[in-house]
């Protein structure tokens, strides 16, 4: 049996995360388009917080909220079919690590 890292942290998921987002498994358009805002958006916040101007990477970032929330009000992230779940859950990830580099969101709740 193969053991992965870090499994605690997947919550509420059976499946291993996959390596990347997969956009020929979007079956709902608030996917596709969360993934196309997560892509034009990621790298100018990248490139605004290697220049040391984090308040205005965070800006960027967060221009994503109307596509996170048509995402969650449109798509149901927890699947039957396992490559959907794992699919959309890889979605979520890669928002999530770009949203972390810029802030620990977990401290935004305390």
């Amino acid at each position: 049996m193969k053991r992965w890292p870090n499994r605690s942290r997947w919550r509420k998921s059976d499946a291993a995360p996959q390596v990347g987002v997969d956009a020929a498994l979007f079956v709902a358009p608030a996917e596709h388009d969360l993934h196309v805002a997560l892509k034009i958006a990621q790298p100018l916040a990248d490139s605004l917080f290697d220049n040391g101007e984090y308040a205005a990477s965070l800006r960027e970032l967060a221009a994503l909220r109307t596509p996170v929330d048509a995402f969650f009000d449109d798509v149901m992230v927890n699947a039957e079919d396992p490559k959907l779940r794992a699919n959309r859950l890889a979605l979520l990830g890669a928002l999530h690590a770009a949203m972390n580099r810029v802030a620990d969101l977990s401290k935004l709740a305390a």
